[in-house]
């Protein structure tokens, strides 16, 4: 029997997404497990699996198509040998819902919804010349301008990679541009062009917008001394690479993430999340960390980093880091984190302040490390001091709570031998 292949809601917040690629094509025979399609969410772009055997009977939305709403029906799985529904047919009686949906039931439609134009890439999918690259390669020629069709793949069986976007040359750029896919103003003096804004993007927007709006914040600044910090970081990776573990190699951030979940564990009304009903206080401290991607910033968790050691932070922020920048993470390692730490330090920042991630209470935004003299006693000494600053939602953390948080921060930095016992 036909059934409907659904838009999956592939996290609790998701309520559209982009159908920005599509794997299967018309006709072919997919078995449970198999990747469809890929989705582009706020977050990620992420893969959608069949859950039953069948063929892909039609194609109902045509890949890079944006804005499709959580459980409208993309495509048409029917039986071998089984009849394709003519398009615009009624509703199919019993719609299929595809592995990670998780969002509302929603009531069937009456029709089929009105098929959608293609664009040029949908159209050579559908005859067969399916353009083969990976997510990240789409992502980039897509803020370029570039148009895939022109760019000859260097990856496994002819598949566009990053390097291959990112060695392209100037004249499929403007030939990209030109395309009629393209969305762009009218050229002025300056050449401006208006570049689209990518799902992530816009949810950026809102969320970033109501936080602003609807969060009180307030702002708490300390200047911290790293020298011991970084000693103990240079002790504890050459003794790493005399047991032979040269591939977990510390880095300062590794050891904040572990001050940061060390202060939530001390001052643990910091580790919360205001509700109108009460305060939701969290026993694990799981650190939001903020990594920037082209489309925007993304913030996958070290769950439980309080009870982690150093090197299993280390471990952990590198793969959720590297999967993040390639599009690969589950929701589950981007969602539900208790606090958040932004660390602009590798761009040289003096100080700056971050917004409040909600639900969340507060965030940790980290400056650069830098010489500077300082008063130890009654005396004057080089140190390398970094500036933080804690964003606090007000409604959740009052000000001398922020504050002892701080020192709580500042006092495992400065004495960082609490990381590692």
């Amino acid at each position: 029997m036909a059934t409907e292949i659904l838009m999956p809601a592939l996290s609790p917040t998701m309520t559209e997404g982009k159908l920005a690629r599509w794997i299967k094509k018309e006709g072919d025979v997919v078995t449970s497990g198999d990747v469809l399609a890929e989705i582009e969410t706020d977050k990620a772009t992420m893969e959608v699996e069949a859950i039953e055997d069948g063929v892909l009977g039609r194609i109902l939305i045509a890949e890079g198509t944006e804005g499709v709403p959580v459980n409208t029906p993309i495509a048409i799985l029917v039986a071998e040998g089984e009849a394709v529904p003519a398009a615009g047919a009624a509703t199919l009686a019993a719609p299929a819902v595809t592995a990670g949906q998780n969002g509302p039931a929603v009531a069937p439609q009456a029709a089929a919804p009105a098929p959608i134009a293609p664009t040029p890439a949908a159209a050579k999918a559908a005859t067969g010349a399916r353009i083969v690259a990976s997510p990240l390669a789409r992502r980039i020629a897509r803020q370029k301008g570039l148009d895939l069709a022109t760019i000859t793949g260097s990856g496994p069986n002819g598949r566009i990679v990053k390097r291959d976007v990112e060695n392209a040359q100037p004249a499929a750029r403007a030939e990209a541009t030109a395309s009629p896919a393209s969305v762009s103003t009218p050229p002025s003096a300056g050449g401006s062009r208006l570049v689209p804004h990518t799902t992530m993007r816009k949810v950026i927007a809102r969320r970033l917008t109501d936080s602003k709006a609807n969060v009180p914040h307030f702002y708490v600044s300390v200047d911290v001394e790293l020298d011991a910090l970084m000693a103990l970081r240079a002790q504890l990776n050459a003794l790493a690479d005399g047991e032979g573990e040269e591939g977990v190699k510390l880095s300062v951030n590794d050891m904040l993430i572990k001050a940061s979940a060390v202060a939530l564990k001390k001052v643990p009304t910091v580790n919360a999340y205001f509700t109108e009903e009460g305060m939701l206080l969290h026993e694990d401290a799981d650190i939001s960390i903020a990594v920037s991607l082209d489309e925007g910033l993304i913030t996958p968790i070290i769950r439980k980093a309080d009870s982690k050691s150093l090197r299993e932070i280390s471990l952990e922020a590198k793969s959720l880091i590297s999967r993040a920048r390639s599009g690969k993470l589950k929701p589950e390692e981007f969602q539900g984190g208790t606090f958040s730490v932004s660390n602009m330090g590798m761009y040289g920042v003096k100080d700056f302040a971050a917004i409040v991630n909600p639900p969340q209470a507060a965030i940790l935004a980290i400056a650069a490390g830098r010489k500077q003299p300082v008063v130890s006693g009654n005396e004057i000494k080089i140190a390398t001091v970094m500036t933080v600053t804690l964003s606090v939602d007000h409604r959740a953390v009052d000000g001398a709570t922020a504050a002892q948080w701080l020192n709580a921060f500042r006092t495992a930095v400065q004495s960082p031998l609490s990381l590692v016992l």
